[in-house]
């Protein structure tokens, strides 16, 4: 009977090592979340992700053209919603290839700094920021207009100050100098 005993303790102590073993690994994976088919890590700084997202190599060559590439390396911490190349691919026609002219480099980097805002701001924090502001919040940009947050469902809205909006495919993508937040759309100051 003692032996018995004694294989039930192991048995369950050999289950809650293995059930910890495998919430490590699940916190593992979400801390390095897929985007545009490369692993995020979060010991790495934000230009160093985003280079290798198949899904924003628009924006990479936006944020080179501008100038960013050093500031999005640096401490932040940034926060940062990403259009994905579909988002820039909604922009009108010639759009894109005409801000990364070097004679359209300062409205360039006024598009590029009105969607990073400095801190870090997790989903969850932009959904304390929402239900504080009674239904809406709002963030000041790198560019220093304002950004509108709110939340419909379990979707984080960010909208610009043309009334543009955009949602938040894939939060908290955290990096090493802030956190990423894929986005569907280009925000216009």
């Amino acid at each position: 009977m003692l032996n018995a005993i004694s294989g039930r303790r192991a048995a369950r102590a050999v289950a809650f090592a293995l059930a910890l073993g495998l919430g490590a690994t699940g916190a593992a994976q979400a801390k390095n979340p897929m985007v545009g088919g490369a692993p995020m890590y979060a010991n790495k700084t934000i230009v160093e992700n985003a280079v290798n997202s198949k899904d924003h190599t628009t924006l990479v060559a936006a944020v080179k053209a501008a100038g960013l590439v050093d500031t999005l390396s640096g401490p932040g911490p940034f926060t940062v919603f990403a259009p994905t190349n579909a988002a820039f691919a909604k922009l009108p026609p010639g759009t894109v290839e005409s801000l990364v002219q070097p004679q359209n480099k300062p409205t360039l980097t006024k598009i590029l700094t009105y969607h990073v805002v400095p801190g870090v701001y997790t989903a969850q924090d932009l959904v304390a920021l929402v239900k504080k502001g009674g239904g809406q919040g709002q963030l000041t940009t790198v560019e220093g207009e304002p950004l509108a947050v709110a939340v419909q469902g379990k979707k984080v809205l960010i909208t610009d100050v043309k009334g543009d909006t955009a949602t938040v495919t894939i939060p908290n993508v955290m990096q090493s100098n802030g956190v990423i937040h894929v986005v569907n759309a280009v925000l216009m100051p």
